[in-house]
């Protein structure tokens, strides 16, 4: 009840007003979000390649309404990647899309707009020698997504995708993509979904995940593992060995700001460790789905509010 809550608090407009009028919020979001800017993002990924973690890279921003805006947001990767390369840290850090951001969902011509936009932020990444993952939003988008990750790989193999093991869906999607050359994110989801669509208890999602990460690890593409939940590290290091991986071809990701203990053992024992890194000025959604996907969270942000009050 409270996930949902949070998570349709994360598309109200009336929610997201006082939130983010509230003086004290800054405070709080700086735990997820490393700033506003491309030099704060490579900042943090200076700071965390300082004990061996790789980033990933998400200019903040979704469900964009124009043309100019997806324009924008393209012009900003691009920006981020000519940084990410003139700095020597593309061998450090790829980057994370929303295709909505681009204009996935525009009214006229969309999906075109979002693969056009897609395929200039990848002539960037390569450029810079590094990849890029296209983040998957709500079931709504997935067909989508899937099908503009067809027409990019066609050009660009090496681009990544997201899928989410509480979508029915989901372990068919697995071993689609699971052959050679392939980049597969597995993580949880974050959305709130309907029962048509969707596992809606925890032990079935976790069984689907574990379903899931079962076909990537027995697959031929390069599995990163999405989690917090240290039972699924470790099976994750488990089927790994059972499949007679190297520490090189699979790795782990994380959510900046959660689990840094973790993350920190992770890579310091030799594992490929990801952490996932925002930035930007539009956090409100990432912020409140954040809080939306551990008590934890939630109860962190009320305490530093009454803190720092």
């Amino acid at each position: 009840m409270l996930r949902s809550s949070m998570l349709a608090a994360a598309r109200s407009r009336g929610v997201r007003r006082l939130v983010e009028a509230n003086p004290l919020t800054g405070k709080v979001v700086e735990r997820f979000v490393v700033g506003t800017g491309a030099e704060d993002a490579v900042r943090a990924v200076r700071r965390l390649g300082a004990d061996d973690r790789l980033v990933t890279l998400d200019h903040l921003g979704e469900d964009t309404s124009d043309t100019e805006q997806a324009a924008t947001t393209v012009r900003a990767y691009r920006h981020l990647l000519r940084l990410l390369g003139e700095e020597g840290l593309a061998d450090r850090a790829e980057v994370s899309v929303k295709l909505s951001a681009v204009g996935q969902f525009l009214p006229a011509d969309g999906e075109k707009v979002a693969l056009d936009g897609a395929r200039r932020i990848c002539e960037a990444a390569a450029a810079a020698g590094t990849t890029v993952t296209l983040d998957m939003e709500d079931h709504t988008t997935t067909d989508s997504t899937l099908g503009i990750l067809r027409d990019l790989r066609v050009d660009f193999p090496w681009v990544g995708a997201v899928l989410q093991a509480y979508l029915h869906r989901t372990e068919q999607d697995c071993r689609d993509l699971a052959g050679e050359g392939s980049r597969v994110r597995l993580c949880k989801g974050a959305y709130a979904e309907p029962a048509s669509v969707a596992f809606q208890r925890k032990e079935d999602v976790d069984r689907s995940y574990v379903r899931c990460l079962k076909v990537l690890m027995d697959g031929a593409g390069y599995p990163m593992v999405a989690t917090h939940d240290p039972r699924m590290v470790a099976l994750a290091a488990e089927l790994a060995a059972r499949a007679g991986r190297r520490p090189d071809d699979h790795e782990y990701q994380m959510l900046y700001g959660i689990r840094d203990a973790e993350q920190r053992r992770l890579a310091a024992e030799g594992s490929r460790m990801r952490v996932y890194v925002a930035y930007g000025e539009e956090w409100y959604g990432y912020f409140m789905r954040r809080l939306a996907e551990r008590p934890a969270n939630l109860g962190f942000f009320l305490r530093s509010l009454v803190s720092s009050s």
